[in-house]
């Protein structure tokens, strides 16, 4: 019987030995630290590393700390000057002091909910001195303020607010919906503007276009009439060279009479049907005769 209870008795030991010696060390992994108690009081902050601590409650882990960068991201809700409700996204970054790890162990319970109540109060402050628009304009400095009023806040328990972002700024549904149709109507207006220019460049374009081509059609007319009249120079001086004697009546007959077709010309080129001409044969010749006698009553 004695033999038979002494390997149980045996086992029993060892397994007890080798609890305690399990008990005797520990590991803290990296971008964390251990905050050890002895019979209950803080004796020490243990590093990421491999660690040894006295067995059989002696020594215990209070607490594993987490180093590494925490968020919280949250909703408050306040008012502005002008009596606008809005809802407003804020995101924090923040984290534990290494120099001041007990602080934050002891002092706080919940940081994120502490910190959450602190940008409330901020904002609540600041929001309501400002109108929607200043609002908009200025949230990224509202949360730099915020982000230096909560960080003095937290930092007496042992936090560091590395980061403040307000990420979105969202009015009630009524005022959402006015300034919907306010920029509608801005942007309507611009597009109307826009094409009242288009509208009008195209004008001006065209326009210019027909200057240019008024001003090159009177230059082609001209050039055909200093080409007629050199030809009827030359046609002149021939018959003079033949002994043909000719007269300065006659030869303004001559280019008047041109002038003259060319003018029925341009009459029918420009779509006109009807012509009026004198009704007696000798019409033409009266037009041309006054024509002469005005020419040299100026000469």
């Amino acid at each position: 019987m004695t033999k038979a209870i002494f390997p149980v008795f045996l086992l029993i030991i060892i397994l007890l030995i080798l609890a305690s010696l399990s008990s005797l060390f520990y590991v803290v992994k990296q971008q964390s630290v251990v905050i050890i108690e002895r019979f209950g009081k803080f004796t020490t902050i243990a590093n990421s590393g491999f660690h040894f601590k006295l067995p059989f409650g002696i020594d215990r882990i209070a607490a594993r700390v987490q180093l590494r960068l925490l968020q919280n991201d949250m909703n408050v809700e306040t008012k502005t000057q002008d009596n606008v409700f809005v809802q407003m996204t804020v995101a924090t970054q923040y984290r534990v002091n290494e120099q001041n790890v007990t602080d934050a162990y002891y002092k706080l319970m919940n940081p994120g909910e502490q910190i959450k109540s602190y940008i409330e109060d901020a904002l609540r402050s600041s929001v309501p001195k400002l109108t929607l628009d200043e609002l908009f304009e200025k949230k990224d400095e509202i949360a730099l303020e915020v982000q230096r009023q909560v960080a003095e806040e937290m930092s007496t328990y042992g936090y560091i607010i590395v980061k403040t972002l307000i990420t979105k700024v969202e009015p009630d549904a009524e005022v959402k919906q006015s300034m919907n149709e306010i920029n509608a109507a801005q942007r309507k207006r611009v597009a109307a503007q826009e094409l009242a220019n288009a509208d009008k460049i195209k004008i001006v374009t065209a326009a210019e276009a027909d200057a240019e081509k008024d001003r090159l059609h009177g230059v082609g007319i001209a050039e055909q009439r200093k080409a007629i009249v050199d030809g009827l120079a030359l046609s002149i001086k021939e018959m003079k060279e033949t002994g043909v004697d000719i007269s300065e009546d006659q030869i303004m007959s001559i280019l008047l009479t041109n002038q003259y077709l060319d003018t029925l010309n341009q009459f029918a080129n420009n779509g006109n049907s009807s012509v009026f001409l004198p009704s007696q044969p000798d019409g033409i010749e009266d037009i041309r005769t006054q024509i002469l006698t005005a020419l040299k009553a100026k000469g």
